[in-house]
């Protein structure tokens, strides 16, 4: 009974009704050009109530869940601020590469035209390019925390210019272990400087870390409610040899556009991706052995 919900809840969610539009957050109006061509339109709550307290230079705490349009809530007010002082150089810290990365191309999008430079410093790919790359003017740098220390260590990073630092996904940053290399890079950074703090949840860790770290933080909280009980969860009776070609009907049922199937080890996801192919579905395998760039492919395909 603990995997099992069947009769998923409906939630009706509340139309959120924004007191601001982009045009009126006194933005630079080649940025709010920009927005709009990229087809944003109105603010979600993240960015309606906490670009407002960026601008004004507060530091921020913003609990929000992936998929609320944080990323741009603190990019477009940093683009802003960066456009107003070109002297400004603001930190990103996240916990993987792949969203480290996403960061990036996000703000590409937004600072486009804009003569905006940033460097990507994550592990798993070559150091060589992003010492290089820190060589360079550079208004933001992005990268996961590991990277980040062993550059400062090595003195490819100097963080004595750096203005703002947000920690993005800072609850995953502490599940994955994170927490000494954040507070190492965070007793670089100069203190006179703006911290903007995201994360889906607020653990008596991240607590401990905004207060030893922040000045008089403002709080925005747009969390929806309980997702697991809206989810559909079930179990399916199978013989053992049929287990395979159980699985290929329900992923034959047309409700079954997306799928992502979990497996144990990684030649297992591989050889089930293998035969789902051969079945004559269209499926791919990421895994730990794969390169970065493998697993790139497969999210795109």
């Amino acid at each position: 009974s603990r995997f099992i919900n069947t009769t998923p809840t409906k939630v009706v969610e509340e139309v959120y009704t924004p007191t601001h539009q982009f045009d009126t957050f006194g933005l630079n109006h080649k940025l709010v050009q920009k927005i709009a061509s990229m087809g944003i339109d109105t603010p979600t709550p993240i960015q309606d109530q906490i670009i407002p307290e960026i601008l004004k230079g507060n530091d921020v705490i913003g609990l929000a869940e992936t998929g609320t349009g944080k990323t741009a809530a603190f990019l477009i007010p940093l683009v802003e601020k960066t456009l107003a002082d070109d002297k400004r150089q603001t930190l990103i810290m996240a916990p993987t590469r792949e969203l480290a990365l996403q960061i990036n191309e996000e703000l590409r999008k937004l600072a486009k035209g804009l003569n905006m430079y940033s460097t990507v410093c994550v592990g798993g790919m070559n150091i060589g390019p992003q010492v290089k790359g820190l060589k360079q003017k550079n208004h933001f740098v992005i990268g996961t925390p590991g990277r980040l220390l062993d550059l400062i260590r090595q003195k490819h990073f100097d963080t004595k210019r750096i203005t703002t630092v947000v920690l993005d996904e800072a609850d995953r940053m502490l599940d994955m272990g994170f927490i000494h290399d954040m507070r190492k890079i965070l007793s670089t950074v100069p203190t006179k400087r703006e911290t903007l703090f995201f994360s889906a949840t607020m653990t008596p860790e991240a607590k401990k870390l905004t207060s030893d770290f922040m000045q008089k933080p403002i709080e925005v909280s747009v969390k929806k409610q309980d997702v697991t009980t809206s989810i559909r969860q079930d179990v399916v009776p199978y013989k053992h040899d049929q287990k395979f070609e159980t699985l290929v009907a329900l992923l034959n049922k047309p409700e079954a556009t997306r799928v992502i199937i979990f497996g144990s080890m990684k030649f297992a996801v591989k050889r089930l991706a293998n035969d789902l192919v051969k079945a004559g579905i269209k499926a791919d395998c990421i895994h730990g052995n794969k390169t970065h760039k493998q697993r790139v492919n497969a999210l795109n395909a």
